[in-house]
């Protein structure tokens, strides 16, 4: 064999393994919303370095709703000068991942990884009247909507996927696409 046919076989090789990376896109019709890939079969991720923060701020969560990857460690910071306490009774329903951060004065941060996928309710002890959302997905394919319910979750390797929409006070609802450069996905959610 030539050096210039083994060049060649290589190249060949090398574009066959390359991964394409595609879109989903879609309409959530309850508007503000988040949508993610779920769980994929035998694929893990790393976790991200970037540690995102949740304020607590005028008697609110801020961002009141927000979306990480599984293995994300967000930074819990209380902006107010009262004291704030943050917990949640479940992840996604289970009791069992129940948590409970304490109660801490303004400038201080605590931290948590979240290292279960799923829907954790944020609350405060002392202040029953806040309320916020950490939406943990099992992948790094996730967006959140456009006020008017549009989302595009970019750079999805091809292939088929299960695709989950979430809103507040709403049933989630899960589809499955088929990513092949592109892949659509419509959600229509109800109580």
């Amino acid at each position: 064999m030539t050096r210039s046919f083994l060049f060649t076989l290589l190249l060949i090789a090398a574009v066959a393994a390359t991964v394409t990376a595609g879109t989903i896109d879609g309409k959530v019709s309850s508007g503000k919303s988040v949508v993610y890939v779920d769980t994929i079969q035998g694929k893990t991720f790393p976790a991200p370095s970037q540690q995102p923060v949740m304020d607590q701020k005028g008697l609110m969560f801020n961002p009141h709703i927000m979306v990480v990857q599984v293995g994300t460690t967000v930074e819990f910071l209380n902006s107010d000068s009262v004291q704030h306490n943050v917990f949640w009774p479940s992840i996604s329903g289970n009791k069992k991942l129940t948590h409970n951060l304490g109660t801490w004065p303004k400038g201080e941060k605590k931290a948590f990884k979240f290292d279960n996928p799923g829907v954790v309710s944020l609350l405060c002890n002392v202040h029953p009247e806040m309320a916020g959302y950490i939406i943990v997905s099992p992948t790094p394919y996730f967006a959140e909507t456009d006020a008017s319910g549009n989302y595009k979750i970019e750079n999805v390797p091809d292939g088929k996927y299960n695709v989950v929409a979430w809103h507040e006070g709403m049933k989630q609802q899960s589809k499955s696409v088929d990513v092949a450069g592109t892949g659509k996905a419509d959600f229509t959610l109800s109580k």
